[in-house]
C-alpha cells in the first residue's frame, strides 16, 4: 500500500547501483521512476518500475508493450528525461526524492545530471539527494550546520565566484577560496560529529560526502 506522501526513488539511465546504500534506498522507496532504460535494467535487476518517463528511444518494443500503462511519454527535448522524471516525482507530493544512477557512462550526463541537482532542491519542498555507488550528494541553499564524522571526505561546489563561505570544524578552511573554478573547495575533511558553512549570501551549494574513508 503506498502511502499518501511517498518516498520516491528516481533511477537515472546512468551506472546501475551496486553499493549497499543506494540498493537500501531503491528497495524502500513507496514509487520507482525509471528513466527511459533504466526500466529494463530494474526489471533485470528483479523490481518492478511504477513510473517510465522519457522519449523512450532506447526501449525495445516488446518491453514498451509489456509496461504500456506505466510510460509516460515526453517528446520534448528542453530538459532530459531526468528532469521529465523529477516533475512528474513532485506531482505525487512526496516526503522525500532520492536519485540513483545519475553518474557513470557519459560524462557529459554525469556532470549535466549532477549540476541539475540545485535546481531541483530549490524548486522541491520535500528532501532530495542523490546517491552513488561512492557517496552522497546534496545542496544548501544558505548558512548551515551539518552532521558529519571525524574524517569525513567532503567536497564542496558553487558556481557563484561572488559568493565567500567560512567554514568551521573542516581541515583545510574556506574562507578564502574563490568559487571560480569546480575543484576549489574539493578534497576537505569534517574534523568532528558537525561542521558548518557560513555563507556570505543565499546560494545554491552543493557537497559530496565519500563513502570510502
Amino acid at each position: 500500500m503506498k502511502t499518501m506522501n511517498p518516498s520516491i526513488v528516481i533511477l537515472a539511465a546512468g551506472d546501475f547501483p551496486k553499493a549497499e546504500e543506494p540498493l537500501q534506498a531503491l528497495h524502500e522507496a513507496d514509487l520507482r521512476i525509471c528513466c527511459d532504460s533504466a526500466a529494463e535494467e530494474l526489471v533485470a535487476y528483479g523490481m518492478e518500475p511504477d513510473f517510465i518517463v522519457g522519449d523512450l528511444d532506447s526501449i525495445s518494443p516488446g518491453f514498451k508493450e509489456r509496461y504500456a500503462d506505466r510510460i509516460t511519454h515526453v517528446e520534448e527535448q528542453d530538459d532530459n528525461d531526468l528532469t521529465k522524471s523529477f516533475h512528474l516525482a513532485l506531482t505525487l507530493q512526496p516526503s522525500r526524492i532520492t536519485i540513483l544512477g545519475a553518474t557513470g557512462r557519459r560524462e557529459d550526463h554525469t556532470l549535466g545530471n549532477i549540476s541539475l541537482l540545485i535546481d531541483y532542491v530549490r524548486e522541491a519542498s520535500c528532501p532530495v539527494e542523490m546517491l552513488t555507488d561512492h557517496g552522497r550528494f546534496f545542496v544548501i541553499l544558505d548558512t548551515a550546520t551539518l552532521s558529519s564524522v571525524p574524517g569525513q571526505p567532503v567536497s564542496i561546489f558553487a558556481f557563484d565566484n561572488s559568493l565567500k563561505i567560512k567554514s568551521a570544524g573542516l581541515k583545510y578552511p574556506t574562507d578564502q577560496v574563490r568559487f571560480d573554478a569546480l575543484w576549489k573547495a574539493t578534497l576537505n575533511k569534517a574534523l568532528s560529529e558537525t561542521f558548518t558553512l557560513t555563507l556570505s549570501h543565499p546560494c545554491g551549494v552543493l557537497l559530496f560526502f565519500a563513502n570510502d574513508f
